[in-house]
Order: structure tokens, then C-alpha cells, then sequence
């Protein structure tokens, strides 16, 4: 990806979501012709000039100060992923630019996988930042069966949420999962602009998904680290889940998501049936070759 247009863009998005108003700038009569602030508004918030603030909204983030990034996050009221995005698009102006490369998928540590599989009463499932599903449990297997189900590989979130069309049945809430999974993509492309798999995935995403494509060019970025999810399962009907996302530190790009309900619930209840018919599949079966092709049985 083009740092100096990822920039641009990104900056240019987050000013025009700005009013003065919101600046605690003074507000002027008349009509503005811009929607947001004005280049030599976010200039003056953040204590620099209005020709380099120009410079840095033509995507010039070379040589850029911490302190410079510090006031123009400031300035736009980035929050913690808007100011973890400007960091990235920071360090790769600053960096060689490299081309993008293939990498050979690693195999996940066998830690991690028996670390999953000790999780029996929670759904839980390892992602990369492209959004694949790298390694779950038995139940995270048989929560996803409907993502697992699509013939693509590797089995891949936001694909599925755009491309599939049962991802609607399945995720009741699919407009604010496909808005959430975007954001995700964009920040993971700040973090690891090279990456040529991520580069392959959003060209697909956009040249068959529209709303892809208008998602994508929001620049809108976020961390997903906790919240609920809703699902209506073929097997057990609907069921609202409270999810933590974590970080895997010393496994960096990857993250472990676990899922639950509280006790005497009747998303409880249903993860109980969901862990009934879990039972039933082959517990030698690989994320990738989960069969679900026999239907669902209705509890």
C-alpha cells in the first residue's frame, strides 16, 4: 500500500469529522465550504505552522517528532486505535519501504492449541490480523461451523461476512460486524502494510463488494477487545455472547477470543446444547476441515 496516499487520506478523513464546535473553536458565520476543519483550524490546535501541517496532510510523515504526533492527535481527537494507526503510518514513512512479500504460513504453537482446547465450557479461536481463523477449540469449531462451511481456505471472517451469503442468517448483526471487521483490516494494514496475503484479501474484498470498498475508503480504524456478539446458530437458534479479545503478546498479529454467558441464561443454556452437538463431531477434525455439510441437527 501507498504510505504517502494512506496518509493523506487518513488525515484528510478524521478532519472532516470534526466541527469547530466540537474543537472549541469559535464558530463564524456564514456558509464553510469544508466539511470539518479547515487545514489552518487543525494547524493552529496543534501548534504548528499551516504549510507543514499542509505537508503532513500530503502524506509527508518523514522525520515527524513524537511531540508532533502527540498535538495532531490531540488536535483531531484520535482515540487509542486512531492514534495506534497514526504511530504505524509514522513508522513506515520511516522505515524502507520493502516489497510486499508471501509468507509461509507457521503453524501455531502447540501451547496455544492445547491452551485452547483446555478452554471446554467457552468458544474460543485464535485470528491473525487478516482475519483468518489460524486454530479454535471444540466449541469455537461448532459455534463458526457456518464460517467453516464455506468452501474458501483458509477460513477467513470478513470474507465470509461479505461474500457468503448465509453470513446474514448467521450474524443477525452483520452491518455493524462487516463495519468492525473493516476497521480491523485497516488497522492491521497500518501495522503490517507489506504483507502481500492482507494486499490480496482487500483487493478481492473490493473488487467484488461494493460495500466493502465504501467501508474501506471511510479509513475508519478500532481495537476490538471486548463487547457481545450476536449469532443464530443452525443448531441452536439465537444466542448473544460476551466476547474478550487478546492480544497474544509473544505470538504478535495474533489473537485469542473467548466467548461466554453468564450462568442460569438462556445463551448459557444454549452454549450447553451447542457443547452437546459439539460432542458429536470428529474431535480429530482441523479448523479448516470441519464437516458441515450433513446439515444441523435441531435441538
Amino acid at each position: 500500500m501507498d504510505n504517502r496516499s494512506e496518509v493523506r487520506e487518513f488525515l484528510t478523513s478524521r478532519r472532516a469529522k470534526i466541527t469547530p464546535q466540537q474543537a472549541g473553536l469559535p464558530a463564524y458565520s456564514g456558509n464553510r465550504r469544508v466539511k470539518g476543519l479547515r487545514r489552518e483550524e487543525v494547524a493552529l490546535l496543534a501548534g504548528v505552522s499551516a504549510e507543514y501541517y499542509a505537508r503532513l496532510e500530503r502524506g509527508n510523515l518523514s522525520g515527524v517528532s513524537e511531540s508532533v504526533l502527540d498535538s495532531l492527535a490531540r488536535a483531531l481527537q484520535f482515540d487509542e486505535a486512531e492514534r495506534a494507526h497514526l504511530d504505524d503510518l509514522a513508522r513506515a514513512a520511516n522505515t524502507t519501504r520493502r516489497p510486499a512479500r508471501r509468507r509461509t504460513p507457521q503453524p501455531i504453537r502447540p501451547s496455544l492449541q492445547h491452551l485452547l482446547d483446555a478452554m471446554t465450557e467457552a468458544p474460543a479461536f485464535i485470528r491473525n490480523g487478516r482475519l483468518d481463523i489460524v486454530a479454535t477449540n471444540r466449541l469455537g469449531r461448532a459455534l463458526y461451523a457456518p464460517v467453516f462451511a464455506d468452501p474458501a481456505r483458509p477460513a477467513n471472517l470478513a470474507r465470509y461476512q461479505f461474500l457468503n451469503p448465509t453470513a446474514a442468517d448467521f450474524m443477525p448483526e452483520l452491518n455493524d460486524q462487516i463495519a468492525k471487521s473493516v476497521a480491523l483490516l485497516r488497522t492491521e494494514a497500518g501495522r503490517d502494510p507489506y504483507n502481500r496475503e492482507l494486499t490480496d484479501l482487500i483487493g478481492e474484498l473490493s473488487t467484488r463488494s461494493e460495500e466493502f470498498r465504501t467501508l474501506w475508503a471511510a479509513h475508519d480504524v478500532r481495537l476490538h477487545q471486548t463487547g457481545t456478539k450476536l449469532f443464530r446458530h443452525p443448531a441452536v437458534g439465537e444466542l448473544s455472547l460476551a466476547f474478550e479479545a487478546m492480544p497474544i503478546p509473544t505470538d504478535p498479529g495474533l489473537t485469542l477470543t473467548a466467548l461466554s454467558a453468564e450462568p442460569g441464561t438462556p445463551p448459557h443454556d444454549s452454549l450447553k446444547l451447542l457443547a452437546s452437538w459439539a460432542a458429536t463431531l470428529d474431535e480429530d477434525d482441523q479448523p479448516d476441515s470441519v464437516n458441515t455439510s450433513g446439515g444441523f441437527p435441531q435441538f
